[in-house]
């Protein structure tokens, strides 16, 4: 096992665990959900930190089994955020399953296991997602990757209604 030294003697070393899940019925068709994630000039429109508070920096997807996404982007503050995404699974229309680092500054704070489910309920697509996630070395997320994701879908649900992406 390699250690980063400074690191580990800047944070106590730690890995807290959690889930959530998130249903969503959704005013598309699975199709329609599923080019929302995996079109990159779609996903650019919705995948986004705060209006007026966040800058992009770095926007890659190669929406493929074994690819890579790559997001980056720096807040008002300074701090960079950080999305590094790996797809190990992808069923065009039904499923999407990835792993992701998240990273402030240089700083890696977690590492999820994300699945997303889609299936037609009618006219709409019933959305099913589950974050298995490790949050590392003292970092407190106090509830706000699932705030966020929750959020990031509003975004998708906007966009797929062609309102504004608030």
């Amino acid at each position: 096992m390699t250690t980063n030294h400074s690191e580990s003697t800047t944070h106590a070393r730690s890995a807290v665990h959690a889930s959530f899940v998130i249903d969503r019925l959704m005013p598309a068709t699975p199709a329609q959900v599923f080019a929302a994630f995996a079109d990159p000039k779609a996903k650019a429109r919705w995948f986004v930190g705060p209006p007026g508070q966040w800058k992009n920096l770095v926007r890659e997807l190669d929406f493929r089994v074994g690819g890579r996404e790559r997001v980056s982007g720096a807040f008002a503050n300074g701090t960079v955020s950080t999305f590094d995404c790996h797809y190990h699974d992808i069923v065009a229309d039904e499923r999407i399953i990835y792993t992701y680092d998240m990273l402030l500054d240089e700083r890696r704070i977690s590492v999820s296991l994300s699945t997303l489910q889609l299936r037609a309920e009618g006219a709409a697509t019933h959305m099913h997602y589950t974050e298995q996630v490790v949050f590392l070395d003292g970092y407190d997320d106090c509830g706000s990757r699932e705030r966020g994701t929750q959020g990031l879908f509003d975004h998708v649900e906007a966009w797929l209604r062609g309102q504004p992406v608030a």
